[in-house]
């Protein structure tokens, strides 16, 4: 099923998502509703606060960008209750957007290298190692789950020249090519 998208504004997005618990009630289906939403979007990452849900569950799927980032093959994942285990020092700087702040694109510093502990759909604990744009994407999509989004990692001039659009997505005057759900709506 294809949920709406939440967007910036949302209280949602600016919650510290909660911890998913091994017994939480029709998983599979929300995960499988999540990668529907994010490919009807034409994302390649998702967290559950963009579907409305705080809750510290994310779906990526990069692999589209495998020809550009070959480090982005195969590049499906699955992450429950992500856990930063180390970040490089070593950062570069690349433009972002995000489903939840249609129309706006800003470059973000990154940690080149990234090592997350997290656990998948049947709870099946992992440790992995991302590096380049596929660490780019981890950390975005992480950071919804800490009630942030990548905006808040720009200059505060940057986002005073992105205030009139920040101010559309709040007001609903954006248009999405997917389902989206503004603030009042």
């Amino acid at each position: 099923m294809i949920l709406p998208v939440y967007l910036y504004g949302q209280p949602v997005l600016r919650k510290e998502a909660e911890v998913v618990s091994v017994d939480y009630p029709d998983l599979k289906q929300l995960v499988a509703n999540m990668y529907e939403t994010m490919y009807h979007a034409d994302g390649v990452g998702l967290a559950a606060p963009q579907i409305g849900l705080s809750l510290q569950l994310l779906v990526i799927d990069a692999s589209v960008l495998a020809d550009d980032f070959p480090e982005c093959k195969d590049f499906k994942r699955t992450m429950i209750n992500p856990i930063f285990m180390e970040r490089s020092e070593e950062e570069v700087s690349m433009e972002e957007g995000c489903l939840s702040l249609p129309g706006v694109h800003e470059k973000v510093s990154r940690s080149v290298k990234v090592r997350v502990k997290y656990w998948d759909d049947e709870f099946k604990e992992h440790e992995e190692l991302f590096e380049g744009f596929a660490a780019r994407v981890v950390q975005h999509e992480c950071e919804h789950l800490a009630g942030h989004v990548f905006i808040d990692n720009i200059s505060g001039i940057r986002r005073q020249l992105n205030k009139g659009r920040l101010n559309n997505i709040i007001k609903g005057s954006v248009r999405c090519s997917y389902k989206a759900k503004a603030v009042g709506k």
